[in-house]
């Protein structure tokens, strides 16, 4: 996204105030956000600052901010970031914003840039010598289907041409451009297609309204000459229907042939003579739905779970799948790096302040005799390795550093360790 800066300082205005008219609409847009939230309302404020003197000042940016109660920067972070808002002078007839976006630079855009650098300057956001026109480039309009198209202010004109975008033009700088009606210019309503409808030409498919009418007045005629419509001759089909043929059709004892089985059939089964072909379901046995069938498995047992089937001896075993691994053995209690325990102390340090030192964790360390931050803060390397293994943990001891914690819990508590680390412990 390119840079967006305020106008040079020399064409800045001093002062910005809304007229009456704006100054009341700026009140209600205010009035919409809660209490507390008013500052939301900069955008619809900004609208109306440039919408009054066609461009976004600095001293409008300045004086809306204000008005919101909110840093004057916020206001500059607002009106920089969104490219709606034009930050230096514009033509005060027209800015004219041609679409450059794909569909409407397939259909022919480029040429419509070229007419605005031929008619108002060749450069973007520079207006002509009498100050009335300006153009830019934007991103998509909203109306692809009618590329391509431009907007000036709040009017969109769509299906251009160079020659009716010149005309355009020129009624602007005249002072005329109320008189051009927005929308397409070819001729077209809104967004039909540019042949004119395909579809949904008649309303009869769509308004129920519609067809209660016709059928009314079909009712009535009805009523009126029922000897015409009576006399009036049916028209035959154009041609009649062809039975689908049978020759494709297998002739098996298979049920699904059958034409017995089929309903409605033409061929009819005595009622005694299909109740003896039918096969009455089984009766439901818990016993025997539980047992696997031992043709399948080789055994008669209760299926109390999922069955576990061998794998196959090709099957390709991952070797950590192999052999289970096994958890390291704990480094022996009368190992030499295990730290100093001492007895129990009256008043026991809370080690739980140590981030990474939990209940069960504190419970532990004092069974190894460790009950204050002094004894932790105390730790070397090979110490930390033998708790680090102990407590089956490798390496939270150093990643947490409680060193560095326990040194400063026992030199000055809570409050030294918010000077070391900004933070409370947890």
């Amino acid at each position: 996204m390119s840079v967006r800066r305020l106008a040079e300082a020399s064409v800045q205005p001093a002062s910005f105030a809304f007229n009456r008219a704006n100054a009341a609409a700026a009140k209600q847009w205010i009035k919409k956000y809660p209490k507390g939230r008013e500052q939301s309302a900069i955008i619809p404020l900004l609208m109306i600052a440039q919408e009054q003197e066609g461009w976004v000042t600095k001293a409008a940016i300045e004086t809306i901010s204000d008005m919101l109660g909110m840093p004057r920067i916020r206001g500059l972070e607002v009106a920089t970031f969104y490219t709606q808002y034009q930050l230096n002078p514009v033509g005060t007839r027209a800015h004219i914003q041609v679409c450059g976006t794909t569909p409407c630079m397939l259909r022919g855009s480029e040429a419509l840039m070229d007419v605005c650098r031929s008619k108002i300057h060749h450069d973007q956001f520079h207006t002509n010598d009498k100050g009335t026109l300006s153009w830019e480039e934007v991103e998509c309009l909203g109306a692809c289907v009618n590329a391509p198209m431009v907007m000036v202010f709040k009017d969109t004109f769509e299906d251009l041409t160079p020659e009716r975008l010149a005309e355009i033009i020129d009624l602007y700088d005249a002072g005329k451009g109320a008189s051009v009606a927005p929308g397409p210019q070819n001729g077209r309503t809104g967004s039909e297609p540019a042949s004119g409808l395909t579809t949904l030409k008649s309303e009869k498919a769509i308004l129920k309204s519609t067809r209660d009418r016709e059928a009314k007045e079909a009712a009535k005629a009805a009523k009126a000459a029922p000897d015409a419509i009576i006399a009036a001759p049916v028209p035959a089909p154009a041609t009649a229907p062809v039975a689908p043929s049978n020759a494709s059709k297998p002739k098996t004892d298979a049920a699904e042939t059958s034409p017995a089985l089929k309903t409605p059939s033409k061929t009819k089964v005595a009622p005694a003579a299909e109740k003896a072909a039918s096969v009455s379901a089984p009766r439901h046995s818990a016993v025997n739905a539980n047992k696997a069938a031992p043709e399948v498995e080789k055994v008669s047992k209760q299926r109390s779970g999922p069955i576990a089937k061998a794998a196959p001896a090709t099957a390709f075993k991952a070797p950590e799948a192999k052999v289970p691994m096994a958890k390291p053995a704990k480094p022996s209690l009368e190992d030499k790096n295990r730290p100093a325990g001492i007895d129990r102390p009256a008043a026991v340090d809370d080690l739980k302040l140590i981030s990474g030192v939990g209940p069960k964790i504190e419970g532990i360390l004092h069974t190894l005799g460790i009950f204050t931050f002094a004894q932790v803060a105390s730790w070397k390397k090979a110490e930390r390795e033998w708790v680090d293994g102990y407590l089956s943990f490798q390496g939270r001891i150093d990643r947490d550093d409680w060193v560095k914690q326990a040194k400063a819990l026992a030199k000055g508590g809570v409050a030294e360790y918010i000077r070391v680390f900004g933070k409370k412990p947890v």
